[in-house]
Parts: structure tokens; C-alpha cells; sequence
């Protein structure tokens, strides 16, 4: 029952912040505070009221238009809304139901909880950068590089954590495994940004010109800090499936078929994708390589 409450609350919650992630893609491109002013019509710049603020429900009950001016508002509001709702309630049943019903206590959920909260962290950051670069082609650095530094950090302390047990809780032996970690974390996210900056560089080789952005890079480095090399590996491998599925999907179009020139130098969003490998991983990484291994004999 209590993981079933828990649940619900987190999906509930889910709504809440992918209501304020809305703000934020809406705002961060144009350079607007998320604070001032509050939330108007993009239209008719009027002062929504605070039943118009209700997430999915208040699009659902206007049917997705402006009450004033009848104006459309975009698939991306509820869409994001139910992303981040379905993902953290995911979040919170996977975490929760790794732990068995007679450890329901105080003292023993905090430490799933840190977790569950830290996975939370991860895929609001994934959805934010996955919408960012399918609309705007744009991965912030105001996303990247506190997401990295907030995935190492997480790392560190579930370390720590996991060193606190019985017979291995004196200082030396938790440092030392803070520092172990630290160091594979690092490499990992070193490893992972190295693996764009290569690919980007021979593709500068054999075409003359860039291929691939600066924030694919960041934004691989973040998945590393969180999901450790392998599972940022499986992102990749995921994300540019993706991608190369999507890519001949537009190939395919008629409007594609007669000017191949244009479709070769359009520009497609592997942020995207690599946060659409990223959210899958974070969530079915172990499973996933592990299944991989026994596939290939490992």
C-alpha cells in the first residue's frame, strides 16, 4: 500500500513540475525570467487565472485554447506535464519496490528515497534538454553543467551511503570508497565527452565542417555523471538508433526524395534522442546490459 501511495504522489508531483518546466521552455529561449511575470497568455498576454493553472486538467477543460482569445496551446504543455508525472511515478515504484514490504520503516527508506529522488533529478533534466534541442536545436549550458556537477555529486554521496554498513562504517574505508568512486565517475564522464568530441572531429575531417554540437558533448558528460560510462554507453547506442531511424523516416518523405542536397544538411536534434536513450537507460540500464552480456556470451 505504501508503495502504491507513494506512487501516486510522485506522479502527482510529476504534474506540478512538469507544469513549472513548461514555464521554463517557454521562457528560457526568449530570455525571460521564470518568476516575473506570471503565467499569460502567449497571445493576448492576459493573466491566466489560477484554475487556468491546474496541470492537464486546466488544458483539458479549455480544450487547448485560450479562454479569451481562442489562441492554441501546444501539444508540448500536456505532453511534458504527463512526461515528467508517468516517469517520476515510474521512478518512485522501481525504487520502492526493490526494497521488501518488512524494511518499511523510518530509518531504512531514507536511503531509497535519496535515491528516488536523485533518479527524479535526472529525467526532469532529460525531458527539459530533450525538449530544448527538438524545438531550438539548444542544449543550455545552464542545464549541462550543473546537471554534470549535480550527477558526480550524487554519485559521491550514494557511495558514501552504500559504504555506511555494518563492519564498514569507520571513516578510511568510507573515503576510500568515496574516492574510488569519484575517480571511476570522472573517468566515465572524461570517456563519454571524449566519445562526441572524436566523432565530431573526424566528421570535421571527411566533410570540412561540423557535424555535431559542442552540448552533445555536455550533455553526454552529464549522462555519464549520473548513469556511470556503461549506462551513458546504452544511451548513445539507443539515441543514435533513434536518430538514424528518424533520419530515414524524413528520407522517406516525398518532399525529402527531391531535394536529397537540402535533407543532407538539415539538422536533426541527437540531443533528443541521446535524452530519449538516457531516460530508458536510467530506468532499465542493469537489466538491459545484463541481458546484452548473456547475448553476447560475456
Amino acid at each position: 500500500m505504501f508503495q502504491i501511495l507513494a506512487t501516486i504522489f510522485a506522479g502527482l508531483l510529476g504534474l506540478a513540475f512538469g507544469s513549472f518546466l513548461n514555464v521554463c521552455l517557454s521562457r528560457w529561449p526568449e530570455g525571460e525570467s521564470i518568476v516575473q511575470p506570471r503565467s499569460h497568455c502567449g497571445q493576448c498576454g492576459r493573466t491566466l487565472t489560477w484554475w487556468e493553472n491546474i496541470p492537464l486538467a486546466s488544458w483539458l477543460a479549455l480544450g487547448g485554447r485560450c479562454r479569451t482569445c481562442r489562441a492554441r496551446i501546444g501539444w508540448r504543455h500536456p505532453l511534458v506535464e504527463l512526461a515528467v508525472a508517468a516517469l517520476w511515478a515510474a521512478s518512485a515504484w522501481q525504487g520502492l519496490g526493490a526494497l521488501p514490504e518488512t524494511e518499511f520503516t523510518a530509518n531504512s527508506i531514507y536511503v531509497p528515497l535519496f535515491f528516488i529522488v536523485g533518479k527524479m533529478i535526472l529525467l526532469w533534466l532529460l525531458v527539459a534538454l530533450a525538449v530544448l534541442d527538438f524545438e531550438h536545436l539548444w542544449l543550455p549550458n545552464r542545464l549541462t553543467l550543473p546537471g554534470t556537477a549535480a550527477g558526480f555529486l550524487f554519485v559521491l554521496l550514494s557511495a558514501i551511503l552504500q559504504s555506511l554498513v555494518p563492519g564498514q562504517s569507520e571513516a578510511l574505508s568510507t573515503l576510500r570508497a568515496a574516492g574510488w568512486a569519484a575517480l571511476y565517475n570522472l573517468l566515465g564522464i572524461l570517456a563519454a565527452a571524449g566519445l562526441i568530441l572524436l566523432i565530431r572531429w573526424i566528421y570535421w575531417l571527411v566533410r570540412r565542417r561540423e557535424g555535431i554540437g559542442l552540448g552533445d558533448a555536455k550533455l553526454m558528460a552529464l549522462l555519464a555523471a549520473w548513469l556511470g560510462l556503461p549506462g551513458a554507453l546504452l544511451a548513445f547506442g539507443m539515441g543514435t538508433t533513434l536518430g538514424a531511424v528518424f533520419a530515414l523516416t524524413l528520407l522517406a518523405t516525398p518532399s525529402s526524395k527531391h531535394d536529397l542536397r537540402a535533407w543532407a544538411a538539415q539538422k536533426l536534434p541527437l540531443g533528443s534522442f541521446l535524452c530519449v536513450g538516457g531516460v530508458i537507460s536510467s530506468l532499465w540500464d542493469q537489466p538491459m546490459i545484463a541481458a546484452y552480456l548473456r547475448w553476447g556470451g560475456f
